[in-house]
């Protein structure tokens, strides 16, 4: 004998299916965002859009002029001038987010990064990187690594060819550690 609740679940089921096949078809399929869908104003105006490095590895690093670790630029510059040639981009987005140690504009920015340190990188304008207000990048990378956060200047997020967070380094690992250069180098030979 068939149970009543049996008869009206099949009957609901028949007259449901159709309408739930053509809502699932309606729906677009969503893909994952990934850090190369992010741009930042750059120190000396324009833009610098992630995805003209689509394909190949690149490192974010908040920065600031008066913090203890300052004089990591060096360390990027040298990561830069050894790997750029290889396909890698070094980002150095400053902020004032830690400590009040990126107070100036972009003028002192400038005169730090690339006059005092002979950076050649791109250097994005200062950006807030955490908090509420943070950059759509730091957004992003906070969802994707929640237990990574930056939690001073100089922290360093690798980016994979794949355009995902491939390793994090805090502001302690110095840019000529070797586990930097090892995460890089396998980025780079990564296809």
């Amino acid at each position: 004998m068939i149970d009543r609740r049996t008869t009206v679940r099949g009957v609901l089921a028949a007259i449901a299916a159709p309408c739930l096949t053509k809502v699932a078809q309606a729906q677009p399929t969503m893909s994952r965002i990934t850090a190369y869908s992010f741009s930042f104003p750059a120190l000396d105006g324009g833009t610098i859009r992630l995805a003209d490095f689509a394909g190949k590895p690149f490192m974010v690093v908040n920065t600031a002029s008066l913090c203890g670790y300052t004089p990591q630029y060096a360390g990027l510059q040298e990561l830069w001038s050894e790997f750029q040639g290889r396909g890698l981009t070094i980002l150095g987005v400053p902020s004032n987010d830690f400590g009040g140690q990126e107070p100036g504009g972009s003028k002192e920015i400038a005169e730090t990064a690339q006059r005092h340190y002979g950076v050649t990188f791109p250097i994005a304008a200062k950006t807030i990187v955490k908090g509420a207000n943070a950059h759509p990048f730091y957004k992003w990378a906070a969802e994707a690594r929640p237990k990574d956060l930056p939690r001073w200047n100089f922290h360093k997020y690798l980016i994979g060819r794949d355009g995902y967070i491939a390793e994090v380094f805090p502001e302690s690992v110095e840019p000529s550690d070797t586990r930097i250069k090892t995460a890089i180098a396998r980025s780079l030979a990564d296809s």
